[in-house]
């Protein structure tokens, strides 16, 4: 009964921390991106 409550409440926090890591993704992997280019520049 009370295991039952507990997985909604996990679905909901693990979805919620999904889309936070989703999120931080979308924003990390152009930042990154720019870094390497600019090491690269920095190197040629």
């Amino acid at each position: 009964m009370g295991a039952t409550n507990n997985a909604g409440n996990n679905i909901k926090a693990a979805t919620a921390t999904y889309e936070g890591f989703v999120g931080m993704i979308k924003i990390a992997t152009p930042v990154i991106a720019l870094i390497v280019l600019f090491v690269m520049y920095l190197i040629a």
